[in-house]
């Protein structure tokens, strides 16, 4: 299955690769500032270093999908030994390296991810983790990663975050994702069309799905954004739903894959 079955034909390299190094540089210059790296995040056993290891960690797995792909192999085995610590323990093993070679890693790894998604032809694939995925979901895929560790970050630190158009990337994703969700929650998928209608960052409105749809979505997309990255509960946020369906959906949201 070629980027899970998600319908991402609507992105464009010219609007999400910039919008990408953007949302990386927006967080660099958040912790790059920050001596203490070791204050605990949202995400229960993980610091501040442990969200950018993290990062860092898939940054690399991604150059290594797409530079030298028959080696992905030795990255799925190590995952699939490791089951579900799998992420912990590789951000705990780059939270364990000192803050300035972290920062670099970092900084290097997504720098080289940017110039790799630039040069690739949006729907090669390259094989990943349960399915192959091409640039076209990758892009947003990376974004989307970069703000929702961005946001444990922000909430840690108490510093206010101003939401950006960019926002439109995740909140397409969570749209795209819709199915993923009642997958992932072992939920028979809706037959029904949905709408969807958020509000971005200057008062425009981003939609999605006809206009006649009987389950619906309305809200900020900065809510939905947070709702399907689960940094929020649906009760924290101002999201409203119509239908039985949208009302599950919204329980169950999710975008990770």
């Amino acid at each position: 299955m070629l980027d899970y079955g998600l319908d991402l034909s609507g992105v464009e390299r010219d609007l999400a690769l910039p919008d990408l190094v953007a949302e990386g540089d927006e967080l660099d210059a958040l912790v790059s500032a920050q001596s203490d790296w070791s204050m605990p995040t949202p995400a229960a056993g993980w610091t501040i270093a442990h969200q950018i290891a993290h990062l860092a960690a898939a940054d690399a797995n991604v150059l290594i999908a797409l530079r030298t792909p028959e080696a992905f192999d030795v990255v799925l085995k190590q995952a699939e030994a490791a089951g579900s610590r799998h992420a912990d323990l590789d951000a705990a093993a780059g939270a364990a390296k000192p803050r300035s070679v972290l920062l670099e890693q970092w900084r290097t790894g997504r720098s080289e991810v940017a110039a790799a998604l630039r040069d690739v032809p949006l729907n090669h694939g390259f094989p990943w983790f349960g399915s192959q995925l091409t640039a076209r979901l990758m892009l947003p895929l990376r974004l989307m990663e970069t703000w929702a560790h961005g946001q444990d970050i922000f909430d840690t630190l108490g510093v206010p975050r101003r939401p950006t158009g960019r926002l439109q990337h995740v909140a397409a994703l969570g749209v795209a994702g819709r199915e993923l969700s009642f997958y992932a929650a072992q939920l028979p998928t809706p037959a029904e069309p949905f709408r969807v209608e958020l509000t971005g960052p200057d008062g425009q409105t981003w939609a999605w799905g006809p206009e006649d749809a009987l389950q619906r979505v309305q809200g900020s997309a900065l809510d939905f954004c947070l709702r399907v990255t689960q940094r929020r509960s649906r009760a924290e946020t101002d999201l409203t739903a119509v239908g039985e369906d949208a009302q599950k959906w919204l329980d169950i949201a999710r975008v990770f894959l």
